[in-house]
């Protein structure tokens, strides 16, 4: 009895650590991607983006931090979803947890370059015989890099969104449009950015797969999320023999 109470503790404790941070990881990326980053970056215009961020550096860096925070809640999720969900499958849960961390590694990749515009934009012996022109060429390059490695990032972290959906399907108490949301999620997620990466030329194709799915992919860990915050945990996550 004092071993299922434990077990039952220890669920809810990694669920509500999950759910805390999906959801905290959901306000930092609407502030530093949604507002800082959009506010910042001037699609096409080298020298527009140059101003703004050397007019705006103060916000620049509080994007920057908001990525930071974004990895460390990354990792943390990724340990806290592996302890939640191991007793539905162990293997497809540790897969998971693996997928999350790499999608991780790869965004921390991309963040290096906006590292390389801070320096840029606030170092002058990194910008010694630069002309402004060039200045701002340099900065838009390693945004367009940011975007880039992120989405290859974020198609690996559609596949994490996939096996969540699986584990989802598999659990007894987990709801049903919890796993469907996920699955839909993912397949956004793979879509939009195999899109973005391989028919750049075709920029189109990419927007009307993002706008076909950009509910089910906001909605899908975010309602997760919610999930294991005021559910999760509360009663023993069971495999599914039906």
């Amino acid at each position: 009895m004092s071993n299922t109470l434990r077990g039952l503790s220890e669920q809810r404790t990694t669920a509500l650590i999950s759910g805390i941070g999906l959801l905290l990881m959901a306000l930092v990326a609407a502030f530093s991607y949604g507002y800082a980053h959009s506010a910042l970056l001037t699609e096409g215009d080298a020298n527009a983006t140059l101003q703004s961020l050397l007019a705006h550096n103060h916000l620049f860096r509080a994007e920057l931090a908001g990525w930071i925070i974004i990895l460390v809640l990354d990792i943390i999720v990724a340990w806290s979803c592996y302890l939640f969900l191991k007793p539905i499958n162990q293997p497809l849960s540790l897969l998971a947890a693996w997928l999350r961390l790499i999608y991780t590694a790869i965004l921390g990749i991309a963040v290096m370059n906006l590292l390389f515009v801070q320096l840029l934009t606030t170092g002058t012996e990194y910008t010694q015989g630069y002309t402004s022109d060039q200045l701002g060429v340099q900065i838009l390059l390693h945004l367009k890099a940011f975007d880039a490695m992120w989405s290859v990032g974020l198609i690996i972290f559609g596949g994490h969104l996939l096996i969540l959906g699986i584990l989802a399907l598999q659990a007894v108490n987990v709801p049903g449009w919890t796993a469907v949301l996920l699955l839909i999620a993912s397949a956004g997620y793979i879509l939009t950015h195999v899109s973005k990466l391989l028919l750049p030329e075709y920029e189109g194709i990419g927007d009307v797969v993002e706008a076909v799915f950009i509910v089910p992919m906001s909605a899908g860990e975010l309602g997760f999320a919610l999930w294991l915050l005021f559910r999760g945990g509360k009663g023993r996550t069971q495999i599914s023999l039906g």
